[in-house]
């Protein structure tokens, strides 16, 4: 079976309160920036890529030990791919967004907030263990 890996980040500030970033993706799911591992890239220097290219912001702090994955199956030219996530948790200071065109829209939201608006349950489990990850800081 196909398999395709990708790495991104739950992306916050502190702006009074915790707020993380969402964009909506051209399909209309709201989601975390990532995009593929390119080859030899580790899973950091992805992030780091795919952050400035969908969003524009370069000064990610991660924050050690948070790592999740996810994985779910699609189907693409009638075959059925494997796809896996591994998602990072990163501080920014930045609160301005330079979309790339793969998405239509971004959201800067508290965590009940952004909770709501994420589209696929996966992405809502990654927001939980990172919301929990950050309140036992």
């Amino acid at each position: 079976m196909p398999k395709e890996i990708s790495a991104g980040a739950v992306i916050f500030r502190r702006d009074g309160e915790i707020k993380y970033l969402l964009l909506r993706y051209e399909s209309g799911h709201w989601d975390f920036p990532r995009g593929a591992i390119e080859l030899g890239e580790k899973e950091e220097e992805t992030v780091r890529r795919e952050a400035n290219e969908e969003t524009g912001i370069t000064d990610l702090i991660f924050l050690p030990s948070f790592r999740e994955k996810i994985f779910w199956f699609y189907k693409k030219e009638g075959k059925t791919i494997y796809k896996e996530a591994i998602f990072y948790l990163a501080e920014t200071k930045t609160e301005g967004v330079k979309l790339s065109d793969e998405h239509i829209d971004f959201k800067w939201l508290p965590y009940a907030e952004a909770m709501e608006q994420i589209t696929f349950q996966n992405g809502k489990k990654v927001l939980e263990k990172a919301n929990e990850f950050l309140l036992k800081l």
